[in-house]
């Protein structure tokens, strides 16, 4: 019997890849070792220390790093997606009703340069006209604990950008009005990671009270981007460290339909997986597969191009690349046609 290659896995769990992660199905021919790992973590470990082999990546950092001639090889799954403007909470006593009102405002981001932050300031500028040089920009991240610090992240000229206090976080600036937008989801989960503050200096319940949605309507919000876009922004994608893909490059296809399975493994199982706690849960299911299809997570470049050049066209607008790479510069070439 053939040896199966071993390599390095990093990846956060998700229902998409648990199968992956399980060992029920495995790529032809390779054995991932995995380490669980926030993405937060994660992403600065890789592109500091490139300790991992197959990795989960920023879609943002790997646009900036791959300009900066760092050796990695993207495949086109795309394991985290959400409607990222639309999680903004604003203060209660901001002034701000609607995302037109952010001009002028003051807005905290985890990262800069991180792919929430990016279609955060593409959606607002180009949905409702909110500029990025209009705002005052709050980063939470220390420059030694960043995506940015491992890629040597400055702000473009004409940029109002600061950094948090250490002392504080996203979500406590937020409640006292220090700030008047951000997107604080990290306050509601137990985990902590050394990365994000605001997974550990947290405000009290009574002050979580000073913070509204800025789209009440979530669902409707979400629902109007796509049928005016056509797509679900993804913020992460996978890939493969560019010496072990050159020397196996059979590997990028092997991988992507691993992906592929376990994904279509997780769909058949999804309706009997819903929680009975979740009372109006299947039809949550339903309502959500018949606004964006059966495959809400679609892979691959051919279902994905429109989106995958907006994160590009968003990232050199926004200052983080000098040039617009083509998407066959990003993703394995077997895997262009797919």
């Amino acid at each position: 019997m053939a040896e199966r290659l071993k390599l390095s896995f990093v990846s956060a769990r998700n229902e998409r890849i648990n199968q992956l992660l399980d060992g029920h199905i495995k790529p032809e021919g390779v054995d991932l070792i995995w380490t669980n790992s926030d993405p937060s973590e994660t992403f600065w470990r890789q592109l500091k220390f490139h300790e991992f082999e197959v990795f989960e990546m920023s879609f943002s950092s790997l646009l900036i790093a791959k300009s900066q001639g760092n050796d990695m090889v993207g495949i086109p799954v795309f394991p985290s997606r959400r409607f990222m403007h639309a999680l903004l909470s604003v203060n209660v006593d901001s002034g701000v009703d609607s995302a037109k009102d952010l001009y002028g405002k003051r807005i905290g981001v985890g990262e800069y340069q991180q792919t929430a932050s990016l279609w955060t300031r593409g959606v607002l500028q180009h949905d409702f006209g909110v500029d990025q040089f209009s705002v005052e920009w709050w980063m939470e991240r220390s420059e030694e604990l960043s995506h940015g610090g491992a890629t040597g992240f400055k702000p473009m000229d004409g940029i109002n950008f600061n950094r948090i206090p250490t002392d504080k976080s996203l979500a406590t600036m937020l409640v006292r009005g220090e700030i008047d937008a951000a997107s604080i989801g990290r306050v509601f989960t137990p985990e902590k990671n050394v990365i994000d503050r605001s997974t550990t200096i947290r405000p009290s319940p009574e002050e979580l009270t000073k913070i509204k949605p800025l789209f009440p309507d979530f669902i409707g919000e979400g629902k109007r981007f796509f049928e005016t876009h056509g797509y679900i922004p993804a913020n992460h994608c996978y890939a493969i460290r560019g010496d072990i893909y050159r020397q196996h490059p059979w590997l990028a296809f092997n991988l992507y339909a691993a992906f592929v399975a376990a994904k279509e493994a997780w769909y058949k199982e999804l309706p009997s997986k819903i929680p009975t706690d979740l009372v109006f849960g299947p039809q949550y299911m339903n309502q959500t597969r018949s606004i964006f299809g059966q495959d809400p997570y679609t892979y691959g470049v051919r279902d994905n191009e429109k989106m995958i050049n907006t994160m590009i066209d968003f990232s050199h607008e926004q200052g983080f690349i000098p040039r617009k790479p083509g998407i066959d510069e990003l993703f394995a070439e077997q895997l262009l046609d797919l």
